[in-house]
């Protein structure tokens, strides 16, 4: 019954660690679900080699092949998606911007590293 419960809970973050940073990832290119680029601290906007628009392009890019790892190596993927949202927390702290996404962020990174560990005990 224990094994059955750690595994049922390992799919859940498993699978939310996959759906989400694809789902966000692929609307960096649509901006259906928010306007990306608004989240891009405004100290490094001057910083970029690229627009906005193209930057949050990239930052898509990278998510969904971060959820596509999550779905193949669900530990290595874990750890990526942790620290991924770890260092998206940071950049919207240093700017003091959207403290409440920062939050959440940080909560969903706790997640994603506790899917990775729960990993190294489900076959």
């Amino acid at each position: 019954m224990e094994n059955k419960i750690i595994s049922q809970t390992f799919n859940l973050l498993k699978y939310t660690f996959v759906v989400v940073p694809i789902v966000a990832g692929a609307d960096k290119f649509t901006n259906l679900l928010t306007n990306w680029p608004q989240y891009i601290n405004p100290t490094i906007v001057g910083m970029l080699p690229l627009t906005p628009a193209a930057f949050m392009m990239l930052v898509g890019v990278i998510e969904i092949v971060a959820g596509i790892v999550v779905l193949k190596k669900p530990i290595i993927g874990g750890q990526i998606v942790a620290a991924w949202l770890t260092l998206i927390a940071l950049t919207l702290l240093m700017g003091f911007n959207y403290v409440d996404v920062a939050v959440r962020d940080l909560v969903m990174a706790i997640s994603a590293f506790s899917m990775a560990q729960l990993a190294k005990f489900v076959k």
